[in-house]
């Protein structure tokens, strides 16, 4: 490494020995990176290929206000997100909160008093307990009569196949499969497994709707669950598609009768897709897509680093170092809480914003333990950007994502491993006997 970058890093509080392992970490990833680039490429002439499809022009850029009727901008870049997507149709909204505000959408707008909804990846992401009524909450799915069953994951993490074939009945609606990992230390699912899994359960019954829970997968392959058959993928623009400009919204996008479905539920029966303005976000819409294949690859090369890094100190990182990517997040297995304190904080003094900001575990809505999360964020929330979050209760795992560059993903990692250094839980031998 060269000397002056030696110094920026010294004078950002990186020491010489986290400096040293972390090059040579690196210099074992090469042919890694160049992978994820060729993926970044794909996708960059995917979403370029849909913007010109459609036309965008710069028109499309200026917003809407008040209903939104005839808000060109807004309904060509659904057009683009279903043909990005593949999809018959899509809808993406500033008014959408998040990723599980727009998976409530979904389930609301498609499911009525009596179905069944079956989760056959195992339990959702926890602040999806509530939406369901696994954890008793007002308004949830539950409460207006919709039954809940789930299929755990086989201990390989592949799908139960025979498990879905026993559970799912005649009052079966719809099928939910969870992407990434969420808060569970199991593999997130790639989506040629996830296409297999489609196919298994229209194999049983063509009427069943099958909606992938998309958030942290967008871009990382080639191909998305829609192409392999998924009636509705379901994200935040805050995440992966959204490029880090999305200041807000999500997407829903599939057949043109569930994201209708959707639509009544967002916005009200008989005018769904027809309302709703768009305000200023338009171009930052447009912009973040373009440019969500290339962060979401700098945000892949600072998980495979992540996962080398502290694989080879010995710890349960889930992926490993070398298995293949299928969603953003990296999760790391402390096994003792002031892990998952002090790699956080590590990543929040990495940060360009907020970087003096100590984070602390607290009792955050919709969980059922304290969380810690490190988010010095442009946009509040924006997971795409630099950010590491994890609950406080065994098997205490942090959970990693982000980087709007590889450089910055770089820099938040080894932060976080001085950061452990610092607190006496890493020794600095360790670094170098490796």
């Amino acid at each position: 490494m060269k000397e002056d970058l030696y110094k920026y890093y010294k004078e950002l509080g990186i020491s010489k020995e986290v400096i040293d392992y972390s090059s040579s970490i690196l210099g074992d990833l090469k042919e890694r990176f160049d992978k994820i680039d060729e993926t970044a490429e794909y996708n960059q002439l995917k979403v370029i290929r849909a913007m010109q499809k459609n036309q965008v022009s710069e028109m499309h850029f200026e917003g809407s206000t008040g209903y939104g009727y005839t808000d060109a901008g807004r309904d060509t870049l659904e057009a683009v997100f279903a043909d990005v997507f593949h999809t018959e149709d899509a809808l993406v909204r500033a008014q959408i909160a998040c990723g599980t505000h727009a998976l409530t959408i979904a389930l609301f707008g498609n499911l009525r008093p009596g179905d069944e909804i079956i989760s056959i990846s195992g339990k959702p992401y926890d602040t999806l307990e509530g939406v369901i009524g696994i954890r008793e909450t007002k308004g949830s799915l539950a409460e207006y009569g919709v039954c809940y069953k789930q299929v755990e994951l086989l201990s390989d993490g592949s799908f139960d196949f025979e498990g879905i074939k026993n559970t799912i009945t005649e009052k079966t609606k719809l099928v939910e499969i969870q992407r990434s990992k969420g808060y569970l230390p199991r593999p997130s699912l790639g989506v040629k497994e996830i296409g297999e899994a489609v196919r298994f359960v229209k194999s049983i019954r063509e009427d069943i709707i099958v909606m992938v829970d998309n958030c942290y997968g967008e871009f990382v392959e080639e191909d998305e669950p829609s192409d392999f058959g998924a009636d509705l993928v379901v994200g935040s623009l805050i995440k992966n598609p959204g490029g880090g400009l999305a200041p807000l919204g999500g997407y829903i996008a599939g057949t043109k009768e569930c994201v209708e479905n959707a639509s009544y539920r967002l916005m009200t029966p008989g005018l769904g897709k027809e309302v709703g303005a768009s305000l200023n976000v338009n171009r930052s819409f447009y912009q973040g897509l373009f440019l969500a294949p290339v962060v979401t690859a700098a945000a892949l090369k600072g998980a495979v680093f992540a996962a080398n890094l502290y694989e080879r100190l010995g710890f349960r990182v889930v992926p490993n170092g070398s298995e293949p990517r299928h969603d953003i997040i990296q999760a790391v297995e402390f096994g003792f809480p002031e892990g998952v304190i002090k790699f956080c904080q590590g990543i929040q003094a990495a940060a360009p914003v907020d970087s003096h900001v100590v984070p602390e575990p607290w009792a955050m809505p919709g969980y059922d333990a304290d969380v810690i999360m490190a988010a010095g964020a442009f946009i509040s929330g924006a997971s795409i950007e630099l950010s590491a979050d994890g609950p406080m209760k065994p098997p205490y795992a942090v959970y990693f994502q982000g980087g709007l560059t590889w450089y910055h993903a770089k820099f938040g990692i080894m932060k976080s491993l001085q950061s452990l250094i610092d607190g006496g839980y890493i020794k600095t031998d360790r670094l170098i006997n490796v």
